[in-house]
């Protein structure tokens, strides 16, 4: 037995399906298959209920797959211990990034680790919180950054900075000469809104509740960019990150309001597991992009 085949048995049961398990280890599907069956051999139980059509787990392997889990969680903090006794900055360094942050985020502070941390190798990972949260907790990421969700209170949480959202609406639309808006004056309007499984619909819907704002569902978005192309091709209005709005109050036919009572408003922060040894080399790297990330605002609001 060893470490990868346990590697493989856990992807399993996390997709359920052999090609999917495979695709995810990087390896050929009769290879992961053969490894599990080798593992099977070697416990000396059957772990699946092979069918034609689904991966089903025996009551054994149900219970197995989750001392698997606690056993790569803790061969992860074994090599976060072993990191230390090189340079505290060095190394590999695996982040995950939503995708409401990481494209908008990342040009802020990517150059800025690259120069700050040469000797770490920074490699990134972009998806949505649940798919971040569960790869997190199995030890395939270092740390992450995402907006402070109930999923992320398991986890040390260091705030990076609060980002506030403004209302975009297209260019021709009659609010496009204010400058600012009461979210309680939009009662009554409808919304377009990302898909469901992005934190910031959640957060976004969450201001809309309160101020009596409703969601247009005959359109979800699966990305802010395709949201900013239904704002400026007229199809509605919606609520945007700072950081995804452009420094003019207006650009590509649409039109960036600042809201106000209340300012509706996201906490974004860096993650680590509990009790991981590399402790310090995350509040290091939180601490600098907090105080880049400050200058960033201040001067976007000077702007």
């Amino acid at each position: 037995m060893n470490i990868r085949d346990l590697e493989y048995f856990v992807a399993l049961a996390e997709y359920r399906h052999f090609r999917k398990a495979a695709d995810a280890c990087n390896v050929s599907q009769p290879t992961l298959s053969g490894q599990v069956r080798k593992l099977e051999d070697e416990l000396g139980v059957m772990l699946l209920e092979r069918t034609s059509r689904k991966v089903l787990f025996t009551q054994t392997g149900l219970m197995l797959v989750e001392q698997a889990r606690e056993v790569l969680r803790n061969v992860q903090i074994f090599k976060e211990m072993a990191s230390k006794q090189g340079e505290e900055m060095s190394g590999p360094m695996h982040i995950g990034l939503i995708p409401t942050v990481a494209p908008y985020l990342l040009p802020h502070v990517i150059s800025l680790l690259h120069e700050s941390y040469p000797q770490l190798e920074i490699y990134l990972h972009e998806a949505q919180t649940s798919v971040i949260v569960a790869q997190l907790e199995q030890g395939k990421l270092d740390c992450a950054i995402l907006a402070a969700v109930r999923e992320s209170e398991p986890f040390i949480e260091l705030p990076l900075f609060d980002e506030p959202m403004c209302l975009a609406v297209p260019s021709a639309h009659e609010l496009s000469k204010i400058k600012t808006v009461k979210l309680s004056d939009l009662q009554g309007e409808k919304f377009l809104m990302l898909a469901d499984g992005h934190c910031l619909r959640d957060h976004a819907m969450g201001y809309c509740f309160q101020a009596g704002i409703d969601e247009d569902k005959r359109f979800r978005a699966t990305s802010l960019e395709t949201l900013r192309s239904m704002i400026a091709a007229g199809r509605g209005i919606t609520l945007f990150p700072e950081l995804a709005a452009p420094k003019e109050r207006c650009r590509d036919n649409v039109c960036y309001i600042q809201c106000s009572d209340p300012v509706p408003m996201r906490t974004i922060e860096l993650i680590y597991r509990p009790g991981s040894p590399l402790r310090a080399r995350y509040e290091q790297i939180a601490k600098k992009i907090k105080d880049h990330m400050a200058d960033v605002f201040t001067q976007r609001r000077k702007a």
